[in-house]
C-alpha cells in the first residue's frame, strides 16, 4: 500500500504519514525543503510496522505545476499508484484585508487550491487504471464559514471543498473514493506563524476553542476514511456547522460579530481615545 501525502514534513501531513507507516503503508512524502523533508521521513520510519516498508521524499512547490507533476511521477515510478492521496500542503498569513499585499492573495490560492488540483490531476491517472483508491483533501474549518482575518486563506480552501464536492461525484464511476476533512486550529508551525500576524479580533475567536494536536487530528481524520466519511470534522463545533449550517452558522456570526466590537471596544479604551471624545465640546 502506498500513501502520497503532500505537506507531509510537518503539522497534520506529518502525523497522517507517521500513523499511516504504523498502519504499514509505504510513504511518499511531498514538500518544498529537501532538509526538512529529510529529517521528517527519517522520523517516520520509526513508525513503520515492517522493515521492508519505504519512506521515499521529494522536494517540490506544488504550486507550480511542472514540479508538482514531477514529483507525483516520480512517487509513482517508485512505488506504484497512491491508494490513498492525502493533499495536505498549505499556507496561511491572517491579517486585515486591506493591509494584505495581492500576492498573499495569490500565493494562497496557488498553494491550497491550485497546489492540491496539480497533484490530484497528476496522480489520477494511474488510480483509474488500478480502479481504487482514495483521495484526501485537507481543507478547514475556515471553509464552512468566513472568518475575520483569513480573507486570503479561508476563500482558497472554499476553493478546495469546491473541488473535492466535484470529484466525489465524478469519480464514484472510477471506484475512488473522496474525502474531505475540515480541521479546528491545531498546533503546528503553520499556526506559530499565523500568531505573528493574526489581528487581536481573529485571535478572540480562535480563543474561543483551544487548538488540537497535529496526532489528534490525524487520528479523526483516519477514522472517518475508515468508516467511508466524505465530510471529516474533527468537533462537535465543526460538525454542527457542517450538518446543520442553515441554524449554527448564523448563530456563529452573530457571537463572533459581538466578539469583534467588544475587542475594538477594548482597544479604543486602551488608546485613551474614548476619554479623549468626552472632553470634547457637545
Amino acid at each position: 500500500m502506498h500513501a502520497l501525502i503532500t505537506g507531509g514534513s510537518s503539522g497534520i501531513g506529518k502525523a497522517l504519514a507517521q500513523k499511516l507507516a504504523a498502519e504499514g503503508y509505504d510513504v511518499s512524502l511531498i514538500a518544498r525543503r529537501k532538509d526538512v523533508l529529510a529529517e521528517a521521513a527519517g522520523d517516520i520510519e520509526q513508525y513503520r510496522r515492517d522493515p521492508s516498508q519505504r519512506v521515499a521524499f521529494y522536494a517540490a512547490d506544488v504550486a507550480d505545476r511542472h514540479q508538482a507533476e514531477a514529483a507525483v511521477k516520480a512517487a509513482i515510478a517508485k512505488l506504484g499508484a497512491p491508494d490513498m492521496l492525502i493533499a495536505s500542503a498549505g499556507i496561511s498569513e491572517p491579517g486585515y484585508f486591506s493591509d494584505l499585499a495581492p500576492e498573499i492573495f495569490e500565493r494562497a490560492m496557488n498553494v491550497n487550491y491550485l497546489g492540491t488540483l496539480y497533484v490530484v490531476r497528476a496522480a489520477l491517472a494511474s488510480m483509474r487504471a488500478r480502479r481504487k483508491g482514495r483521495i484526501v483533501f485537507i481543507s478547514s474549518g475556515a471553509a464552512l464559514m468566513g472568518v475575520f482575518g483569513y480573507s486570503a486563506y479561508g476563500p482558497s480552501k472554499f476553493a478546495v471543498r469546491g473541488l473535492a464536492e466535484s470529484l466525489r461525484a465524478e469519480l464514484k464511476a472510477d471506484k475512488i473514493a473522496v474525502s474531505i476533512a475540515y480541521p479546528p486550529d491545531t498546533e503546528t508551525p503553520m499556526l506559530d506563524a499565523e500568531r505573528l500576524t493574526m489581528p487581536a479580533e481573529t485571535r478572540a475567536i480562535c480563543a474561543l476553542a483551544p487548538a488540537w494536536t497535529a496526532g489528534a487530528v490525524a487520528e479523526c481524520i483516519l477514522d472517518g476514511i475508515a468508516q467511508n466519511r466524505f465530510a471529516i470534522t474533527p468537533g462537535s463545533t465543526l460538525t454542527a456547522m457542517n450538518r446543520l449550517p442553515g441554524l449554527v452558522i448564523p448563530l456563529l456570526r452573530w457571537y463572533c460579530d459581538r466578539l469583534v466590537k467588544s475587542v475594538r471596544g477594548d482597544a479604543l479604551k486602551a488608546s485613551g481615545f474614548e476619554t479623549q471624545l468626552r472632553k470634547l465640546p457637545g
